[in-house]
């Protein structure tokens, strides 16, 4: 009976998310509003089809778990350190003083000290998928506007843990001791979870990606997270600062772009559902029983953090449109807003209606960011057309060559370039490799190449050249096919692996097709003439005259490769014609 109540559920919610979502994606308003607007109608203060949103909440909470788990693999070392200036000017500025000023707003409403810097520290954040969504649309990704606003970003989401951990502090300063013999548990736990990261994660990871098989690999990175999740819990700090550590432990992993867009999809559909919940619990009769103090609430935030964030980009010397757009865009309440107000709810330090009041008003400066950002454009005529087409992913790493394959075949090409300094990013599904590419500071990305999320996230939209080296013709061509859509003017380097193949190459106009053993038998070829006691210029010669007329005969073949007569008669031809520049060439000198 529970499983049937189950299934009628997840019917409604993907009914109403297939029908919301991209409703208010077309109105410009964004993903989040189209699943809070489909929580709303859901929940029990409108239709009331569902009943128990908590019930819905706790298990959607996964899907924040999951998110923190990715933000965490956004935080390589060598990243934060790369932009750390930025981190510390744009990021720390902005949440130091606009929990500051909320802070002081909130004591004004005879809030205890620790209750308002809670407050204040949550109303700092923003939301980063909201953000990140609106600055995509606004073309500003990837210009230094948008590496500002990311910055930003950045800090908010590292300081997400604290603020967790800060709730939970507060909740036990009324417990006599209440943890006081435990920290050394949690900082032991912490600490063998990033050795284990450091030393052991990956020589796991190799081994289960030598099975091939994605599904298993899908399967351990979930149970990673899943794990250190549950071991942080169990020693008392929460499941969400576990998978953020879990997160961080595979941010250097040469396997964090696969788990990264293996667990993508969960963490998409999970938070989805959790942005459900949160608008099946927003109190609607709250809201319209005083329409224009919440509203007045929603924009007093959104205006306090514009001011914050354009007063410290004027300081930064930005020109103040820019200034106004970033501030805009990050001037809402962020989804972290949520759960930090539901984990302090239930640790008991506000009160059930106060959560009511103050989701409400984040939800509110959610709905209000969208059109506010459309007036900006609409006020200042355009949006902004300085970033070009890019991956949206924050490595400024920008690969002259990506080797897709990096077997035998590859590695010689890789080798070259590593020795004149030619940065290269290699592909391969095979583990083994993984240790090879690093010994050359390059980097591989371990899974598929023929996945269009790796293959974005290596950079293919704007390397110069694709050397598709792998040893299956099929995925050979879809590499070829996929990488072709995704940037038109990329030069491509393929092996043959037989002459069927090389057709198929070059029907797709591929730049340079090398077949898998010919150079190699030519070379055997010119020095079993060079045995036999022909000059070294002869047996070249030779050797040059037989590549040219064969060249030249697979491309005639291309056009007629599926007729198989036409084939046999070229066969022929060609033979014909080969005889007879042997029988021209058998006039020159021969050794005796």
């Amino acid at each position: 009976m529970y499983s049937d109540n189950l299934l009628v559920h997840l019917l409604y919610y993907l009914t109403a998310a297939v029908i919301a979502v991209p409703v208010f994606k077309r109105l410009g308003l964004g993903s989040i509003l189209g699943y809070l607007f489909a929580g709303v109608v859901l929940g029990p203060h409108l239709l009331g089809i569902i009943d128990d949103p908590e019930e819905v909440l706790h298990f959607a909470e996964y899907g924040v778990i999951l998110l923190l788990f990715i933000i965490g693999l956004e935080l390589a070392p060598d990243r934060l350190w790369s932009m750390r200036g930025q981190i510390a000017v744009f990021g720390g500025s902005q949440l130091l003083i606009s929990a500051v000023l909320l802070t002081g707003l909130f004591t004004l409403l005879d809030l205890t000290l620790e209750q308002s810097l809670i407050l204040g520290l949550t109303f700092a954040l923003s939301s980063t998928a909201f953000a990140m969504q609106l600055m995509s649309e606004e073309r500003i990704l990837a210009s230094p506007l948008g590496r500002t606003g990311f910055s930003i970003l950045l800090l908010q989401d590292l300081a997400v843990i604290p603020i967790l951990i800060f709730v939970d502090l507060a909740a036990q300063t009324g417990d006599a001791g209440a943890g006081a013999g435990s920290w050394y548990l949690e900082l032991l736990a912490v600490l063998l979870a990033l050795a284990f990261g450091r030393y052991g994660l990956n020589s796991v990871l190799g081994l289960v990606a030598q099975s091939n098989n994605r599904e298993i690999m899908t399967a351990a990175s979930l149970l990673i997270v899943v794990s250190v999740a549950v071991l942080m819990e169990a020693v008392g700090l929460t499941m969400g600062l576990g998978a953020f550590i879990a997160g961080i432990m595979l941010a250097n992993s040469n396997y964090r772009h696969q788990i990264e867009s293996d667990i993508e999809p969960f963490k998409g559909i999970l938070l989805g559902l959790f942005f459900i919940a949160v608008g099946m619990t927003l109190n609607i009769p709250l809201l319209l029983q005083n329409p224009l103090f919440m509203i007045a609430c929603g924009l007093a935030l959104v205006a306090l953090k514009v001011t914050v964030i354009v007063g410290i980009l004027r300081w930064r010397h930005v020109p103040v449109k820019e200034s106004f757009k970033l501030g805009l865009i990050l001037s809402q309440g962020g989804e972290f807003a949520f759960v930090i107000l539901a984990q302090a709810t239930q640790l008991q330090l506000f009160t059930t209606e106060l959560t009511d009041q103050l989701t409400l008003v984040v939800g509110i400066s959610m709905a209000l960011t969208s059109p506010l950002v459309m007036l900006h454009r609409k006020l200042w005529k355009s949006r902004s057309q300085s970033q070009p087409d890019r991956d949206q992913h924050w490595d400024n790493y920008e690969p002259e060559v990506i080797i897709a394959g990096f077997g035998r075949f590859g590695q010689i090409i890789g080798r070259i370039l590593a020795a004149r300094s030619i940065p290269f990013t290699a592909m391969d599904k095979d583990p083994v490799h993984v240790e090879f590419v690093q010994k050359f500071g390059n980097r591989l990305f371990f899974g598929n190449p023929k996945r269009l999320d790796l293959l974005r996230a290596a950079g293919i939209r704007h390397a110069k050249t694709l050397v598709v080296a792998v040893d299956n013709p099929k995925e050979s061509l879809e590499i070829i096919d996929i990488a072709r859509e995704q940037n038109s003017r990329i030069g491509i380097v393929a092996r043959a692996i037989d002459r069927s193949h090389a057709y198929e190459l070059h029907q797709r106009n591929v730049d340079s097709v090398i077949r898998d053993t010919f150079a190699s038998s030519l070379e055997a070829a010119t020095d079993t003439l060079k045995q036999l006691g022909y000059s070294e210029g002869q047996a070249l010669q030779i050797g040059e005259m037989f590549r040219q007329h064969d060249e030249a005969m697979l491309l005639k073949a291309v056009e007629h490769k599926d007729n198989m007569d036409e084939l046999l008669k070229l066969s022929r031809q060609g033979r014909k014609e080969l005889e007879l520049l042997f029988d021209e060439d058998s006039k020159s000198p021969h050794p005796s």
